[in-house]
């Protein structure tokens, strides 16, 4: 449910990453961040469109089935008829073969209420799950109208709401230390955010793929992943965001919006991608049923 960038920086963090409570506080949420449940949750959400296509391509086939059945029932009945004056060995054999295709019948035919029902069902959810996405992804584009276009972006995809702040935004040159009007935007997206609670939230830190080395960093990966725990201690520590909704992961240069070969398209690439996803619980549920 496709989901660009600017420069990057590293005083703020430093003192973050060096005090020793919060680097036990960094310990909790990285914790909350490996939740099996969630990472379930959101594979199986990601592929109930495909499921349901197949749900849709199995119940054509059995429809096809049931009218060959169909078939085949009335042309015995009329080979019973036809044959309604001969031996008693054979009329109770033909009165056995068409009991077993009634049956046969009977059940094909529950089969495909029950496929059609559950489809329904599924499509239901995922229509009220649309909806949310793009109910949120309108609100979230008016809160943040203030911004330019080179320093973030909205926009919808696989069912999430994917905000893409570039470094030009949020960071100085190899830090990971949030500027002042980086705040400003994380602060009006939280602001959101702290409205509805039924919104998970993942961060993701990216970069381009021009190599790095500092005291503090030895390449861009650890860079991408300091980036995301930041803005993850922000919204904690001064948001009051619960931690249970956040998800921290650094992806380095391996996950590209643009080439690497060009200044324009290293631009891009270095950013952070706030990704929020309405809650998959009835989805989850849904697909524990069955």
């Amino acid at each position: 449910m496709k989901i660009l960038n600017s420069f990057i920086c590293i005083v703020f963090v430093i003192s973050l990453l060096s005090c020793n409570t919060n680097s036990k506080l960094g310990t909790k949420v990285d914790e909350f961040f490996q939740s099996k449940r969630y990472k379930a949750m959101l594979k199986d959400r990601n592929s109930l469109y495909t499921e349901a296509q197949q749900l849709k391509k199995d119940t054509t086939d059995l429809g096809i089935e049931m009218r060959k059945i169909r078939k085949e029932y009335s042309d015995l009945k009329g080979e019973y008829n036809d044959l309604s004056n001969k031996s008693d060995s054979q009329m109770a054999q033909l009165n056995k073969d068409l009991k077993a295709k009634s049956n046969e019948l009977e059940l094909k035919e529950n089969m495909l209420q029950e496929r059609e029902q559950r489809l329904k069902e599924m499509e239901a959810i995922v229509s009220r799950q649309d909806s949310i996405t793009k109910t949120l992804n309108k609100i979230v584009k008016d809160a943040l109208l203030g911004f330019k276009a080179d320093e973030l972006s909205v926009e919808m995809k696989n069912g999430k709401v994917y905000v893409s702040m570039t470094d030009k935004l949020l960071f100085k040159s190899g830090s990971a230390a949030v500027e002042d009007k980086g705040k400003q935007a994380i602060k009006k997206l939280t602001e959101v955010l702290n409205k509805n609670n039924d919104i998970d939230i993942a961060i993701e830190g990216h970069t381009d793929n021009v190599p790095i080395k500092t005291n503090i960093y030895k390449d861009n990966w650890d860079l991408s992943v300091a980036r995301a725990t930041s803005i993850v201690r922000m919204l904690i520590e001064e948001y009051s965001v619960n931690p249970l909704r956040l998800t921290a992961s650094g992806k380095g240069e391996y996950f590209p919006v643009a080439t690497n070969d060009d200044l324009e398209g290293r631009v891009k690439n270095r950013r952070t991608e706030i990704i929020l996803s309405p809650k998959l619980d009835e989805l989850f549920k849904m697909l524990q049923r069955y």
